[in-house]
């Protein structure tokens, strides 16, 4: 149970980690970017990186805490629904600030992409399966 649990905040902690990484980089190879962020005056290839961004930090978060782990796939679920929960705030607090495509885009496919991404991942066999 514990491990199950700790997979998830795994999980959840590596979404973080490579966002942080992913929007960092961002901003020092897109100066642009940078210069748009504080205001949220982005244009449309901005919010698109944007997406990208999270898009790939979703699948990457879904894989690494199912290999690292060596959770089952169902857990992904939970992963998504609780990165979801945590960026619906976000998104309402935001909500003016972006249009509506923007939204969905990103909160739809949180769950389905953390699926992607732990679909991916081929965890190590665990002790009981050995």
């Amino acid at each position: 149970m514990w491990w199950k649990i700790g997979s998830v905040i795994a999980g959840l902690a590596a979404w973080v980690v490579i966002a942080t990484i992913l929007d960092r980089s961002l901003r020092l190879v897109w100066p642009d970017y940078a210069a748009a962020l504080p205001a949220f005056h982005f244009t449309l290839p901005m919010m698109l990186a944007r997406l990208t961004e999270g898009a790939v930090t979703t699948i990457a978060a879904g894989w690494f805490a199912r290999w690292i782990a060596r959770t089952p796939l169902w857990l992904a679920y939970v992963q998504g629904a609780l990165i979801l929960l945590g960026f619906l705030p976000v998104h309402y607090k935001l909500w003016h600030d972006f249009p509506v495509w923007y939204h969905l885009t990103f909160l739809v496919p949180l769950i389905p992409l953390t699926l992607l991404g732990a679909s991916l991942a081929r965890p190590a066999p665990t002790p009981e399966q050995s």
